[in-house]
């Protein structure tokens, strides 16, 4: 028996190797367009971010050592063109010498797989474009990145590969935006809301996404420079194209083998509808287990399964394949990872099932083991027939052992009791002594009964919760403009509550929600709902009563960068941070469009550099905040913290001493980034000046740099003139003759570098450029001018390193509500000065201590 496979990755290579085991006696050949056989496809994104070293650990297996493993013959370089089931031939077009081959089969197995979607855009054929396929497409992306130093990508498509790749990007230290066209991430594999939060959590990550968003153009000359989408435009160093696959069919077109969008269709053994012809893997589509329709799944598990089925079925053996259900796990970032099977609840519904959800948010593990985390879940059934249908789980564990659990169950019809007594393994470093899997299943069950009455995190973002008063049973009071309720208090009516109030009840995750809806209940209540989620999972926003908004909730709008208008109750000015001043014009016309669309149409520039969309009410500040995030810009800039760094343009001006903006983004980078999350005792400012003119004041910030140029001088080439033109063009009269040669006072020079070359025969050529750093300026109420170091510092690196200590300093030295330049004064500037020179600082303890901030804006 002559058995043809044609394609060497997953199901191909399954199939060969299972078909030899089974029957030594068979002939199984193995063609592949590749040089590669069996590589690991689902790696290739950690070979990209570096977590797998080298190309060869790809590579499962080479010809030469899969022939020698299993007996199956491989030929690589070998593309089929052509197949004619009549005469059972297949010609190829042999890629290593051009010429076309002729070889028969008994039977032919298709595991041709599928290609990587390239949209017909102008652009796609750039150098610096990229698919994620085989293993030279990840290599070449790497060695792209290196070779030219990117520090910007743009990934199309917000799918499980496109999210991958932008993790494995972000962990080479790029910058990376995420482009779909879809209104969600996970487009079809999760429900929206779900997709709203884990777009939310890889936000807070730093991960930029645009959603609704169709590729139109990738933009660039010889080298893509960047996209354009239907609503914006986005500069990048590298796109990377993760638009899905389709089958690699196109040559079968005129067999007669039945096919769907690309697709072969076959039965539950594989079998085409043409004698002898068999089909696996991504080019086949098989059916799905719970609906028994139609579905492709593009898995290397169901390649895996299929081709191993295909071989028992060609063998004697039947071995019907059971379906699939959309199985799928992603890690998305080093904390976060999402896992889903079954149908959502969208799908369950388009498919005639009614269909009852609940989110819920468990611990992972034991809540007191060290790296204990939580679980988001969404667990979808049939309430008639209350079989498990699906689920949808994200969080920083193992997610897919919550999923594993719903596939077996599924698969075997189970219903969501089945599991109530379920004997899962349970130890602290593992899990919770009730399974999370089945705690869902408690909560769920709870719902069904009617004992757990509530809205849905989908169900609230549609305004199903209007006229509800939101009662918050946070341990400490949490929701602003909620009322709080001590849940540890309620033995009867709660005050302020009547009987019949419209009561949505919301904690942090549903826990507390229910316990207090159970209370209320058994006292008379008769219209509570929770929020299923809670806080976690939902963005609570309370109305406020008559515009009336209290001082705390003031308190925490401004920390998000927000300042009130004081001419009204609700009204706001939202700062937009910048890179000291500078931004793109599609940062100009997005935040243009953002002031059109949440504020007053106005916007203003503040001392700092920032930028102020004025007049946002207060009920549009989550939208706006929202829409600038989904954009890559971030409000701020208030409180007790490092703030925005501000410069001059230095390199346009008389002197242009040092690039001031490149240093004051890479200080903004470390500093105000980078170091976002530590309090200090009040706020800390810096400013970089390009010269001594310190058009942006350094000297009045808490910590000033300014660009030095320091004269030195070849007196072997001074010539003693009488008129010297360095003394006739020095600017503040530093530079004279003295004793026939040029004499430059140092107690007078500003290192302004106005001098260089002036010297018609070389006297002032060589300088030395460095930073000099001001400490302890402020301006506002009671202005200080900073005190220079004694040291001038000759390298960026060096600059950084005072800079941090200075931030650690005031940290660990200063008193809350006292300004850096208070600090100086109080311990006195040489001791300030020589720990900033010359001491070491434990930066790990000084983080680890506790300070209250005294900044009140």
């Amino acid at each position: 028996m002559n058995i043809m496979i044609i394609g060497g990755v997953a199901a191909g290579t399954k199939a060969a190797a299972k078909l030899k085991r089974q029957d030594r006696n068979l002939n199984v050949t193995v063609y592949t367009k590749s040089s590669d056989i069996s590589y690991a496809g689902c790696g290739l994104p950690y070979y990209v971010g570096g977590e797998i070293a080298s190309r060869e650990e790809l590579i499962v297996n080479s010809p030469e050592k899969f022939t020698a493993l299993t007996g199956a013959v491989v030929r690589t370089g070998m593309e089929a063109v052509k197949v004619e089931p009549n005469t059972k031939t297949v010609t190829f077009h042999n890629l290593k010498n051009g010429a076309e081959e002729t070889e028969k089969y008994d039977q032919l197995i298709l595991a041709v797989g599928a290609d990587a979607v390239v949209p017909k855009i102008t652009g796609a054929g750039l150098e610096g474009v990229f698919t994620m396929r085989t293993p030279s497409d990840a290599v070449g992306l790497r060695e792209y990145i290196k070779e030219n130093s990117c520090r910007s990508a743009v990934v199309a498509g917000a799918g499980f590969i496109g999210l991958e790749i932008a993790e494995n990007l972000m962990a080479q230290g790029l910058q990376v935006t995420v482009v779909d066209m879809a209104d969600q991430v996970m487009p079809n594999l999760f429900d929206v809301e779900m997709a709203d939060y884990i777009r939310r959590q890889l936000q807070e990550r730093g991960l930029r996404i645009v959603t609704g968003a169709a590729l139109e153009e990738i933009v660039g000359e010889q080298r893509a420079s960047g996209i354009r989408t239907s609503v914006s435009s986005i500069n990048c160093d590298v796109v990377i194209l993760a638009l899905g696959v389709r089958p690699a069919t196109e040559f079968l077109e005129d067999t007669g083998i039945a096919m769907d969008r690309g697709t072969i269709l076959v039965d539950k053994y594989q079998k085409t509808n043409v004698e002898d012809i068999y089909a696996v893997g991504d080019c086949a589509q098989v059916y799905n287990r719970i609906t028994g329709k139609g579905q492709w799944s593009a898995m290397g598990s169901t390649a895996n399964i299929t081709g191993r089925c295909l071989a028992k079925n060609l063998t004697g053996e039947k071995a019907e394949y059971g379906g699939c259900m959309g199985t799928g796990v992603v890690r998305m970032a080093k904390d976060l990872n999402a896992g889903r099977t079954g149908l959502t609840e969208e799908q369950a519904k388009t498919a005639g099932f009614d269909a009852v959800s609940v989110t819920c948010v468990s611990d992972d593990k034991a809540h007191y083991y060290p790296d204990a985390s939580s679980f988001v879940t969404k667990l979808v059934a049939d309430r008639q027939s209350r079989k498990i249908l699906g689920i949808q789980v994200v969080g920083a564990g193992e997610v897919d052992k919550m999923v594993d659990i719903a596939v077996t169950g599924i698969a075997l019809n189970a219903k969501v009791d089945d599991f109530d007594t379920l004997d899962f393994a349970y130890a602290p470093p593992f899990s919770t002594a009730i399974h999370p899997f089945v705690q869902a299943c408690y909560i769920l069950e709870n719902k069904m009964s009617g004992a757990f009455e509530t809205f849905t995190p989908a169900e609230y973002a549609a305004g199903a919760a209007k006229g509800y008063q939101v009662i918050d049973v946070l341990p400490q009071p949490g929701i602003p403009g909620a009322k709080w309720v001590d849940l540890g208090k309620v033995n009867g009516p709660v005050e302020g509550l009547n009987l019949e109030d419209k009561l949505m009840l919301v904690c942090a995750r549903g826990k507390r929600g229910y316990f207090l809806q159970n209370r209320l209940k058994a006292f008379g209540y008769t219209n509570t709902r929770v929020l299923e989620g809670g806080i976690t999972v939902n963005r609570v926003k309370v109305p406020s009563a008559g515009g009336k908004l209290t001082p705390e909730e003031i308190k925490r709008v401004k920390g998000l960068g927000c300042l009130q208008d004081k001419r009204y109750p609700d009204v706001f000015n939202v700062r937009v941070i910048t890179r000291n001043g500078k931004i793109t014009a599609q940062e100009q016309r997005d935040i243009a469009e953002a002031a059109e669309r949440f504020g007053s149409g106005a916007v203003t520039m503040t001392t700092r550099l920032t930028l102020e969309i004025q007049g946002v009410h207060y009920d549009d500040i989550p939208e706006l905040l929202s829409y600038l995030k989904e954009r890559g810009l971030d409000t701020g800039g208030t409180g007790s913290l490092v703030r925005p760094v501000v410069s001059c343009k230095g390199t346009t001006c008389q002197y242009g001493l040092l690039d001031s903006f490149d240093l004051s983004e890479k200080l903004h980078e470390r500093f105000y980034l980078g170091y976002h999350g530590v309090t200090l005792p009040h706020k800390f400012k810096i400013a970089v000046g390009g010269c001594p003119n310190n058009c942006v004041k350094p000297d009045l910030n808490d910590l000033g740099i300014v660009g030095q140029r320091i004269p030195m001088v070849n007196y072997s080439k001074c010539r003693g003139c009488a008129k010297c033109q360095v003394e006739q063009n020095c600017p503040i009269h530093a530079a004279k003759m003295q004793d026939g040669k040029i004499f430059i006072d140092p107690q007078i020079c500003n290192h302004c570098g106005r001098c260089k070359e002036r010297c018609p025969f070389g006297a002032l050529e060589e300088f030395k450029d460095g930073y000099k750093v001001y400490i302890g300026g402020r301006w506002g109420k009671k202005i200080a001018n900073g005190r220079p170091l004694s040291k001038i510092f000759t390298t960026e690196e060096e600059v950084f390193d005072v800079v941090e200590k200075a931030i650690l300093l005031f940290r660990d030295e200063g008193l809350s509500g006292e300004r850096f330049a208070d600090t100086i004064a109080r311990l006195g500037f040489n001791y300030v000065e020589d720990k900033l020179l010359h001491s070491e600082v434990n930066k790990e303890a000084v983080l680890k201590k506790t300070v209250k901030g005294g900044a009140s804006c």
